[in-house]
């Protein structure tokens, strides 16, 4: 979720949004939720959901604005998950996506994600991405299928090695970036907004990780 990511929308052409993520930003405008993804960010999800072949999953639903980029993205036949902690979201979440049989938006904590796993694509926003005390790092290894892709968004772009948070080494991005099982990039969407996507490695013959081509 992205400060005034709501709000950003406004400045993009509503005919460049999909109908899906029109309907999304109606909702979290009219219960004033103001922590949807921003549309760089909607953007990148649009495309990296028609890689997905079985299933996507997502942490922190919010109002639905990003799953309405993912869902709209998404291949025929593809199903996604999304988890949401907060009640009253989860359900004006499910009434968004009310008529797409292939959504299921889950209200608890953001380990459930793993009841549907593993995935093709998995967005970690609301939980499972290490950045607070007491978040605890999702397990690629166990939630993604080999060659799938994880998302971790809202970084400030890093200007140096190692990136810094607050003056010191940002142990949140450096261990997406050098986790074992992943190949991991930071892309740059904005000039203050940058996402990880990293994708798990495929096993050898020989049992040892090795890097997915």
């Amino acid at each position: 979720m992205s400060i005034s990511g709501t709000d950003a929308h406004a400045a993009a052409d509503p005919a460049t949004l999909p109908p899906l993520v029109r309907h999304a930003l109606a909702a979290a405008r009219r219960h004033a939720f103001a922590y949807a993804c921003r549309p760089e960010q909607g953007r990148l999800l649009h495309a990296l959901a028609g890689g997905a072949r079985e299933r996507i999953g997502e942490t922190g639903t919010g109002c639905g604005v990003g799953l309405a980029w993912l869902a709209s993205g998404a291949r025929e036949g593809v199903r996604l998950f999304t988890v949401e902690r907060d009640a009253e979201r989860a359900r004006l979440a499910a009434e968004v996506f009310a008529d797409r049989p292939e959504v299921e938006v889950i209200h608890g904590d953001w380990r459930r994600i793993e009841e549907h796993g593993p995935y093709d694509l998995l967005v970690l926003d609301g939980g499972g991405t290490g950045k607070t005390p007491g978040d605890d790092a999702a397990d690629p290894a166990g939630l993604l299928t080999p060659g799938g892709t994880v998302v971790v968004d809202d970084f400030t772009p890093a200007a140096g090695w190692p990136p810094l948070h607050e003056g010191a080494p940002d142990r949140a991005r450096l261990h997406w970036l050098e986790h074992v099982a992943l190949d991991t990039v930071e892309l740059r969407l904005a000039e203050d907004l940058a996402t990880l996507v990293g994708t798990r490695r495929r096993l050898t013959s020989t049992g040892s990780s090795a890097s997915s081509e």
